[in-house]
């Protein structure tokens, strides 16, 4: 059973960190190594008793968010795998296959291009392609992975909260020195998480993230990924 946490809990006090909100975005990263090293029971709890202050539409608060460590992160490890191998069609509860042009395809291509460059993955090597891919199915070794839900009758204007409480989320694991990956490749085979989760099923599987302690041998955390220059996302009229 999940164990609700109740944000009047939260310590005001911050030893854990001392950076700045800019030093916290400016290192926030994905990774996608980890070291098996479990991040202890009361730092879990507080990482999520303060990412509950996110804020959202009409303080609704829709997420719904499920936390696997131990066995069930390593049983849902093995059968999502074996999902993948299998050849099991994706099937995702949330609209997930967009198709990016113009200036979105080519950050695409570049985030890629960064990332198998960084693990000595050429194009042309289909093996190599496929085993990246698997790597997101074993949460990149992590601990920890969190599945964030979404009740299925809520749509766009919902899921803009579901994204303010994630970002929210990973700057507070930043803070507490805690690496994590964001992954919308986690919510491909519900079926499966569901029955390990116990998630009801009006609950739909938004985006899942792993998360633990970096690995820094790892050759994937070597890639880095650039942001646009302001004047192309940012327009400013007097």
């Amino acid at each position: 059973m999940m164990k609700q946490i109740a944000t009047e809990s939260i310590a005001m006090t911050r030893p854990y960190s001392e950076a700045t909100l800019e030093q916290l975005l400016r290192s926030r990263r994905s990774v996608r190594g980890f070291t098996n090293q479990a991040i202890d029971s009361a730092t879990l709890e507080q990482i999520f008793t303060e990412a509950q202050l996110s804020p959202s539409n009409c303080n609704t608060q829709p997420w719904q968010t499920y936390v696997a460590s131990g066995n069930s992160c390593n049983q849902l490890r093995q059968g999502l795998v074996e999902q993948i191998m299998a050849g099991t069609p994706p099937k995702a509860e949330f609209d997930y296959f967009s198709k990016f042009s113009g200036e979105h395809r080519t950050r695409q291509v570049e985030c890629a291009e960064a990332l198998y460059g960084a693990m000595g993955i050429p194009r042309e090597d289909k093996r190599g392609r496929m085993g990246a891919l698997v790597r997101n199915y074993q949460f990149f070794d992590a601990p920890h992975v969190a599945f964030i839900c979404m009740n299925k009758e809520y749509d766009i204007v919902n899921s803009l909260d579901i994204g303010v409480y994630l970002q929210t989320l990973m700057l507070v694991m930043e803070a507490h020195g805690v690496a994590s990956c964001a992954q919308g490749a986690l919510a491909y085979f519900p079926p499966l998480v569901k029955e390990v989760m116990g998630i009801p099923e009006q609950e739909g599987i938004l985006v899942g993230i792993s998360f633990g302690y970096e690995d820094p041998d790892v050759a994937a955390n070597n890639a880095r990924t650039s942001r646009a220059p302001l004047a192309q996302c940012v327009q400013f009229k007097n």
